[in-house]
């Protein structure tokens, strides 16, 4: 036999399974209770759990007294729940056995001697134990003993069986290892799970949700100590069980196994009995054995409210003390009973059974502890309470004495005493603590309604009347409240419905004249009640107010009216709970017990069959609840299933007049009563025959008209506390109203006439109090404020649904008007505007808002003044009506008709509108949210199955026609996708200053109006989308993420709306208008590129912040219908060429995008994302791209057909050419590019002027455009793309017999996209332009003519670009090199202006990008003076510059662009100059790029000269803006020269020498380089020998370290050397002149030098005497800043100087050093006294005194170097000089702490000058002979020498 128990605990849903195998020694029935017991809390938390393990054979020795067993008492599995669980939870399990002879300990004795394996030495022995067992069995059968216990910490199981990894566990406790308390073994792993999820209290949590199955083996038991049995004791042996030093050590444990499994419950165990033993479902057959659901008793309060009935009553006896009774009373029992009278027969049958017995019983005994005449128990009594009791009812105990031994003529059981307890008290139930004294006799008659405290006459007690008998009573009851002040509600309330006076309550007697002062305090009292109590009643005490409301009572024969006080009563019921359960509450802030409690328990009182008053189960009958779920797909559906009968069969309702209220006239009289008397006094007449009636006034007031009006009129505090939890009373009086109209069969109903005028009076009046309410208090009370917020607008929401929805409207108007009001005063309005928001969003988020805005209505003045159209309820009702000959117009704008007649949708778009307005002060922090609620509202539409039909579609996109209005008036304000993409930023058609004028209109008015639902002023503005001038204000960007979601609606409206009203409407847009709309849609075409995946796995791009599967699905909205693209492609025009591939897209292999423009940088950081979620996001935002594309390009389409009949239709062509041209520079699929050629194809061959007259720039774009889909690698997109080509060729060539437009326009495409694309295939290029010379060859109608011919020159002359290139392809990685080959093919390119200037700026974008300004800029000035030199040649204008002249003080290398050669050509031929640059306006341009650049490098001289030929041109067009910005720009240089005095770095210079034939066409040449200021020489050289290492292997490139001249035959032919050497700028004496400033020494450089020092030995240093220095002198080809960054060296020089040369010049350099440390401004003492220090306080070697000595002891015997030797006296005196002054200047800056300093300097000062005196007055006769008479050839000299005498 093996039997188990299971034993689960559920905490939420957290349960177990227990199961026990046998003892070891079977020697006598063993019976086990289990339980849980809290030890912190010193609580028992569960009710005991009975089973025992015993064989058949021993529950036959107990068969004569035990009844047969139920099947319900043969459990064994349970399941346990733990709400709180925590670290201090144990199982306790407590054996007992029959009761026998001797205590506990003797009896306990041979469990702890035997083992199974000495049975067979024992075996007498325990045949004796086992006879003696059955001779108990026989006589005591009926009573137990305590025997032994154990207790297992079951956190400690949970959380090991947790951890360890196995599918179920096995812990052992043995007796070894109970030494040191079992528990210490699992500690370890207690320690480390305590991160467990905190509970509340904040004790250590234990989690419980998620453990794996373990089996315990207790294999010890700890004997039950007779004097120890009392709760208090168990919880010290527990809380010492956790200590290591235990006492239980010392205790013998029992030896004997029980396995236990413990597991978390099934979600649905089958055989589970409920703790009243009632089955739960699934329960397939009744003979097995069942699992039992525990009752828990928790910790601490739950709050669950009552919702099934169980009433159960616990008796805990406690102790007994009859140590002063006389008479033998040792072995005591107690029987106890549950009486209904006092017959001993009346004992009920409602005591449950323990373990394998009936499962009801009359009686029950406690367990004896033998000789003890003060026993403890500890026993727990379950006792079935009758739901109804009456004062008869009570607990009897009955004590015994029970005679172990048999002696002769002694009974079994003598009794000793007799106590009991009335199980009511004033109609209360009693429980609690109570010590009973005992009788020693029968009590007398009618003792049960007496507590036996009361004494009564001629009775013995036990101990004089003292209370000597402990016990405790507990109920869990869903009957008893417990709770005095709500049993004094529900008590009056019933009397009421009884109709039974006088009512008992307590102590006292209420008649029925003082019941109404009664029943009010009673409801006012309901706060003082606990909480707990209100929980679990609170289905019942809001019914019983809410019956209150609606059923006013009569009492003594006046009607009285509890509306207001229960009102009153329900709110602060409602406001403790919100207050107290925080826990509890959804996101929008609703406690969940009370939002289910409407859902599911809520229902109106008067829709009850036949009963006046609802029963005690609460108001639900086993009616189906009507419910109003918010669910996520429905809105506010009303999910009523119920049974029609219920109305039908009331008959309250069926004999009623005609309406509630006619009843009541009837009744009262019918008074013609003023109404607003009527409805709040009670009615004080009443007709005599209301006293018959039972307590209740027939008539039913409705819930939601009464809760309304008491609404209204509440004020004060309960106002306050209605305001707080409004969400409450709104959704209670919406459910309400909806069961109203479901059981009174008014849901088909018109709408008008489902509710009374004053109803709705009432409505409106709350509502619009509640608004001002979210006005006046936003500031103070924001948190409470969002939420009535919400609350209102869930609310209107409702009342859509089941109220008149003109109404509604006006409602919402109500609420719009007060919130406007305000925000006229306020200075930050951004808080309520958000709410106002908020609420817009909710309102709108109703299931049927698309058929709430009209969609199918015309916009004719409606003909009701309120916009409500009732019959607009179906979908399809009209779809089908035509816009006719409406005012377009007003379609596309915020007009008056279009918000009558879609009025959520203009109340949407309006707050879209002034939020976005540029104007509008500090709302630019709700931007995100309105963008957001629009996005989302098309998000659902888009998805929604009703909506999928594209007619219906299409209706849907009329609501939001106006968006495009709106949006078109952000431009300015949108984030600039454009910018990535080409430096000019997006293309604004329109100068700011053209619409200045009307900026006053902005949209002021319609911020007067702000959306106040008052009907606004018609917008009638003269563009409706103009813009205020941008000069005034700086416009506050939109975030990238606003934008884009903006820009997806705007595609979203344009793709769905019906074609031919946008073209009506395009039709009536001014040109300005349309450029702006052309211009959103070049900006869509940047922001919905393609990013490629490399971008997704990069993830750092402002866009895609936000999280990304939101955006997926979103953007999987505006894709939402990919079948009907083919819908969208067909078009209705003959050219288009459309391919058919349409059908297959968003299929993934269609969407192939191209290679050659996806070419990023690999990069190693991922996101934590799957691979497959990056390529799914890479696919979404392929699609997207494809789709927001071909939605740009139908539009334009659209636009085109409408333009292309206006004569404006030029400027419009251009800008739609403009979008297309974009749209094929960025990334696109092949599915779109291939609709894109069409269109480009159709638009050339419909308007060929366009692009060969007007639009000349982009003629060279579509060139430069096509040309890079040529070199594609998708063999469609080249196919497209060069027939695209060929015709543009054709075309031109039609108009003028030569095509040289093209031609020239392809050559310079060609040319820039090799100078600037990385990516860019010539091989597939090759391909494309065979192609072309295949059509040109077969065109049959062109053949005669010269076509075919100009053709193949072009063909040919490109193949030689081409070429060209993949020599700078090869050195694509050496930037010098690179630009060097680009100056070559620009050189070639001398006699063609346009390509020359191609290349110019080719190179100007190079030097951009590697940040090297001044050479940009010289580009710049390069291409402007090419540019003037033709201008002049084309026009003769005063103003402009004559040709590159004009440029010469800007840099001396311009004269290069001179056009004087004899192969010029001629500016007039055709296509010769026709570039966009050789215009004025192009020149001017050039320049101001150029002085941009000048200013980037801070060369701001240079920004001056350019000005200075730019201001004449402006003059002469009186432009005074652009001079005014110029003469700014000239002051920011002039005043940036002034404060960077001092701090400007232009360039570091090195020459580079490169030797050895590896270097090709570099060997032997020399350049000097120029590198960004303070570059090292160390860093030049490790770049170009890493360079150059690279190319050519490390161990080949060597750097010569040394500047000496190099001899080439020394060199080894297979290395490659490369010398460099730091050079100066070098200048003349008479250059110096004019260049002063730090500028001027490093602009316009030609010559450079460097020294290199050396020795006639041939070493670099020696002594001073014979160190000697060479200088060598470079002129380089062009004067740096050049176009490149290294020029040729063409001419050298060397000046050697002799030593005495050397030491003059390093002493002319200490003097000046000196002289610039003294005299500097402010003064430096830091580095007056480092320079001090090098030239007085010197001792280091070859100082100035070393100098002297070596020159100066002597004079020279070399008559040549007289002058230099004097040279260097002059110099030493000069420095003696400026040391005095140095010394003085420094005394004068020098601190106390310094003086002695100074004195040591000066003393070394005179030291020097004593020593130096000598040497420097030595002078040189032969220099000072007497004057010669003058001779006109010695002038000079003379005067010098004079001259110098004066010294």
């Amino acid at each position: 036999m093996d039997p188990h128990v299971r034993d689960c605990i559920r905490s939420y849903t957290e349960d177990w399974a227990i199961v026990i195998r046998k003892f070891e020694i079977e020697i006598e029935p063993i019976f086990a209770s289990l339980a849980l017991y809290d030890v912190k809390e010193k609580k028992k938390i569960s009710e005991n759990f009975y089973f025992d393990l015993n064989s058949e054979q021993m529950k036959g020795l107990l068969r004569p007294h035990v009844p047969p067993a139920a099947i319900t008492t043969l459990a064994r599995s349970a399941i346990f729940s733990i709400t709180y669980p925590s670290q201090d939870v144990f199982l306790v399990i407590k054996l007992e056995k029959v009761l026998q002879q001797g205590d506990i300990g003797e009896c306990a004795e041979p469990y702890m001697i035997f083992k199974e394996a000495d049975a067979t030495k024992n075996k007498e022995k325990l045949e004796k134990l086992k006879s003696q067992a059955d001779q108990f069995c026989q006589r005591l059968g009926k009573y137990r003993m305590p025997f032994a216990w154990t207790a297992i910490h079951l956190m400690n199981i949970v959380s090991s069986a947790g951890s360890l990894e196995r599918d179920s566990t096995e812990v052992e406790i043995s007796t070894g290892e109970r030494k040191g308390s079992w528990s210490e073994r699992r500690n370890s792993s207690i320690v480390g799970r305590r991160s467990l999820e905190r509970t509340t209290s904040g004790d250590d949590a234990c989690n419980l949700t998620s453990f794996r199955p373990a089996t315990l083996t207790v294999t010890n038991f700890f004997k039950q100590e007779g004097d120890r049995l009392s709760d208090e004791d168990l919880y010290k042996f527990l809380a010492d069980m956790r200590r290591p030093s235990s006492v239980l050590r010392r205790l013998r444990p029992i030896t004997a196994q029980l396995k236990i499994d413990i597991s978390p419950a099934p979600e649905n165990p089958h055989y589970c009995l409920t703790p009243e033993l009632l089955q739960v479902k699934l329960y397939p057959d009744s003979r097995v054995r069942p699992t039992r659901e525990i009752l828990e008793f928790p910790a601490r309060d739950v709050y669950v409210p009552n919702t099934t009935y169980r009433n159960l009553l616990y008796i805990y006896p406690q102790s007994l003390n009859f140590a002063n009774r006389q008479g033998s009373a040792r072995n005591i029992t107690v029987k106890v009973q549950f009486m209904y009278g006092e017959d001993p027969s009346n004992a009920m049958p409602v005591i449950f059974g323990k373990s394998s017995c009936s499962e009801f019983s009359k009686e029950a005994y406690t367990a004896v502890v033998y000789h003890n005449r003060s026993p403890d128990f500890h026993e727990e009594i379950k006792v079935k309470l009758p739901a109804t009791l009456t004062d008869h009812h009570h607990l009897l105990f009955t004590f015994y004495h029970v005679s172990c031994q048999q002696k002769q003529n002694t009974p079994l059981e003598t009794p000793v005493g007799y106590t009991w307890i009335p199980m009511l008290q004033n109609g209360r139930l009693k429980t609690g603590q109570f010590c009973l004294p005992v009788s020693l006799e029968k009590p007398p008659q009618a003792y049960s309604v007496l507590s036996p405290e009361v004494p009564l006459p001629g009775m013995k007690w036990v101990d004089n009347h003292k209370g000597v008998f402990n016990v405790e009573v507990v109920a869990v009851s869903s009957i008893h409240t417990q709770d005095p002040y709500l049993d004094k509600f529900f008590a009056l309330v019933n009397a009421l419905d009884e109709h039974m006076f006088p009512v008992r309550i307590g102590d006292m007697r209420i008649m029925e004249n003082n019941l109404e002062n009664e029943l009010k305090s009673s409801i006012s009292a309901l706060n003082s009640s606990q909480l707990e109590p209100v929980v679990r009643f609170l289905h019942l005490l809001l019914d019983k107010l809410i019956l209150l409301v609606v059923r006013p009572p009569v009492i003594a024969g006046q009607i009285v009216n509890l509306g207001q006080a229960s009102f009153e009563a329900m709110a602060s019921i409602i406001n403790r709970l919100h207050k107290n359960l925080e826990g509890n509450h959804d996101q929008h802030g609703r406690n969940s017990l009370l939002a289910s409690y409407i859902y599911y328990v809520f229902r109106l009182p008067n829709t009850y069959p036949n009963s006046p008053s609802p029963g005690p189960g609460g108001l639900g009958g086993s009616v189906h609840y009507a419910t109003m779920a918010r669910s996520a797909v429905r809105p506010a559906s009303l999910n009523l299933n119920r049974s029609r009968s219920l109305s039908n069969s009331n008959p309250d309702i069926s004999g009623t007049p005609t309406s509630p209220d006619d009843e009541v006239r009837s009744i009262i009289g019918s008074k013609a009563m003023d109404r607003s008397c009527n409805r709040m006094s009670s009615h004080t007449e009443t007709s005599s025959f209301l006293q018959t009636l039972t307590g209740r006034l027939p008539t039913k007031k409705l819930f939601h008209e009464e809760l309304a009006l008491q609404w209204v009129v509440c004020s004060g505090s309960v106002r306050e506390s209605a305001l707080q939890q409004a969400w409450f009373f709104f959704e209670l009086m919406v459910k309400s109203m909806v069961h109203h109209l479901y059981f009174n069969d008014k849901l088909d109903a018109p709408r008008k006439s489902r509710f009374p005028e004053r109803f709705m009076d009432d409505i409106a009046a709350l509502v619009s109090t509640i608004a001002s309410d979210i006005v006046s208090r936003f500031q103070k009370d924001t948190e409470m404020v969002e939420r009535l917020n919400t609350s209102l607008a869930f609310f209107l929401n409702d009342l859509l649904s089941v109220m008149d929805r003109g109404f509604v409207f006006s409602l919402i108007k109500t609420c719009y008007k007060q919130v406007s009001s305000k925000l006229y005063s306020l200075p930050n309005p951004s808080v309520l505007v958000s709410l106002r928001l908020d609420f817009l969003r909710i309102v709108c988020s109703h299931e049927h808002y698309v058929t709430l805005n009209l969609p199918c209505s015309l916009l004719t003045p409606p003909a009701s003044p309120s916009p409500s159209v009732s019959s607009a309820t179906s979908q399809s009702s009209g779809f089908s009506t035509n816009v006719q000959d409406q005012k377009i117009a007003n379609m596309f704008e915020l007009s008056v008709p279009f918000r009558q007649q879609h009025y959520l949708a203009g109340l949407v778009l309006t707050e879209l509108a002034v939020i976005l307005d540029p104007d509008a002060e500090g709302l630019f922090g709700l931007h995100k949210k309105v963008i957001n609620m629009v996005h989302n509202l098309l998000s659902s539409h888009d998805s929604d199955p009703r909506y999928s039909d594209p007619q219906i579609k299409a209706r849907v996109a009329m609501l939001y026609l106006p968006l495009i209005g709106i949006i078109m008036e952000t431009v300015p304000q949108l984030y600039d996708f454009t910018e990535t993409h080409n430096q000019r930023g997006r293309p604004i058609c329109i100068a700011t200053d053209d619409y200045e004028s009307e900026s006053g209109s902005m949209i002021s008015q319609t911020v007067a109006m702000a959306i106040a639902g008052t009907s606004v002023p018609q917008l009638t503005r003269p563009g409706s989308f103009l813009l205020t001038s941008s000069s005034g204000r700086q416009h506050t960007t939109f975030s990238a993420e606003s934008s884009r979601s903006l820009l997806i609606c705007l595609l979203w409206v344009l793709k769905n709306a019906d074609e031919t009203v946008l073209q009506k409407w395009f039709t009536d847009l001014s040109v300005l208008q349309l450029n702006r709309l052309l211009d959103l849609l070049y900006l869509c075409v940047s922001c919905f590129e393609y990013k490629g995946k490399k971008v997704f796995e990069r993830m750092n791009s402002l866009t895609f912040k936000k999280s990304k599967d939101m955006r997926a699905k979103l953007e999987e909205a505006i894709l939402g219908s990919i079948g009907a693209r083919q819908e969208m492609v067909r078009r209705s025009r003959g050219q288009l060429e459309r391919s058919p591939s349409g059908s297959a897209f968003g299929s993934q292999e269609n969407l192939r995008w191209r290679k050659d423009m996806t070419h990023w940088r690999q990069n190693t950081e991922k996101l934590d994302k799957s691979r497959a979620e990056i390529e799914h996001e890479a696919l979404i935002d392929g699609n997207l791209a494809t789709e927001a594309n071909l939605i740009i390009l139908d539009t334009l389409e659209i636009v085109v057909q409408t333009v292309s009949v206006t004569e404006s239709k030029e400027s419009i062509l251009g800008g739609v050419l403009k979008v297309l041209l974009h749209s094929m520079a960025c990334n696109q699929s092949a599915v779109y590019l291939q609709h894109c050629f069409a269109t480009q194809r159709a638009l050339v061959s419909k308007f060929p002027e366009l692009l060969f007259e007007e639009e000349t720039e982009q003629c060279a774009d579509l060139c430069l455009r096509l040309l890079r889909h040529c070199s594609s690698s998708i063999s469609t997109i080249r196919s497209h793309a060069s027939a695209s080509l060929y015709l543009l060729m054709r075309q031109n060539f039609e108009i003028g017999n030569n095509f040289a437009r093209v031609k020239m326009q392809v050559t310079m495409s060609l040319s820039s996209l090799v100078g600037t694309s990385q990516n860019f295939n010539e091989e597939f290029l090759r391909r494309s332009l065979k192609t072309i010379l295949t059509y040109a060859e077969e065109d049959l109608e062109l053949r005669e003519t010269t076509f075919p011919d100009q053709v193949q020159d072009l063909v040919f002359n490109l193949h030689m670009i081409l070429s060209d290139t993949v020599k700078m392809k090869e050195h694509q990685e050496d930037p010098e090199m690179l630009i060097d080959l680009m100056y070559r093919i620009a050189k070639g390119y001398q006699t063609s202006p346009d390509l020359r200037l191609t290349w110019l700026q080719n190179m100007a974008g190079k030097h951009s990008e590697r940040s090297n300004h001044a050479e940009a800029a010289q580009c710049l000035v390069h291409s402007a003076a090419l540019v003037a030199e033709y201008l002049s040649m084309l026009e003769d204008r005063k103003y402009l510059p004559v040709g590159c002249v004009t440029f010469q003080n800007i840099s001396s290398n311009v004269l290069e662009e001179s056009a004087v050669s004899d192969d010029v050509v001629s500016p007039d031929e055709e296509g010769i100059c026709s570039g966009k640059y050789f215009t004025e306006t192009g020149l001017v341009g050039l320049l101001e790029q150029a002085a941009a650049s000048f200013s980037m490098a801070g060369m701001y001289e240079a920004v001056n000269e350019v000005y200075k030929v730019l201001i004449p041109i402006h003059e002469a067009n009186r432009d005074a803006k652009k001079l005014s910005t110029i003469h700014g720009k000239l002051q920011e240089a002039f005043s940036k020269i002034v404060h960077q005095d001092g701090k400007r770095m232009f360039g570091t210079y090195f020459r580079v020498g490169f030797y050895g034939t590896k270097f090709g066409d570099l060997d032997e040449q020399e350049f000097v380089y120029k590198e960004p200021a303070i570059t090292k020489l160390a860093e030049i050289s490790h770049r170009l020998e890493g360079f150059y290492g690279e190319r050519f292997g490390e161990d080949v490139v060597e750097v010569i370290k040394d500047s000496n001249p190099v001899d080439k035959c020394k060199l080894d032919p297979n290395k490659a050397y490369i010398q460099i050497t730091y050079v100066e700028p070098y200048f003349d004496t008479y250059e110096m002149k004019d260049r002063i400033t730090y500028f001027d020494k490093n602009y316009n450089l030609r010559r450079f030098m460097y020294c290199t020092p050396f020795t006639l030995d041939g070493r670099a240093h020696g002594e001073l005497h014979e160190q000697f220095k060479r200088k060598t002198i470079l002129t380089t080809s062009h004067a740096f800043p050049y176009i490149k960054t290294r020029v040729n060296v063409t001419h050298k020089e060397e000046i050697i100087l002799t030593p005495i040369e050397v030491a003059i010049e390093d002493m002319q350099k200490k003097t000046q050093e000196l002289a610039f440390a003294t005299h500097q401004d402010p003064a430096d003492p830091k580095m007056l006294q480092m320079v001090l220090q090098g030239s007085v306080g010197t001792t280091v070697n070859q100082g100035p005194l070393e100098v002297a000595q070596v020159f100066l002891s002597e004079i020279p015997s070399d008559p040549k170097l007289f002058r230099h030797h004097n040279k260097l006296r002059l110099c030493f005196k000069d420095f003696t000089k400026r040391c005095e002054d140095a010394l003085r200047k420094n005394k004068s800056l020098i601190g106390p702490d310094q003086k002695e300093y100074q004195r040591e300097l000066e003393r070394n000062y005179h030291r020097l000058k004593e020593a130096l005196q000598p040497l420097i007055n030595r002078k040189i006769p032969q220099l000072y002979k007497a004057v010669l008479p003058v001779t006109c050839h010695r002038d000079s000299f003379s005067r010098m020498s004079l001259r110098k005498m004066d010294l």
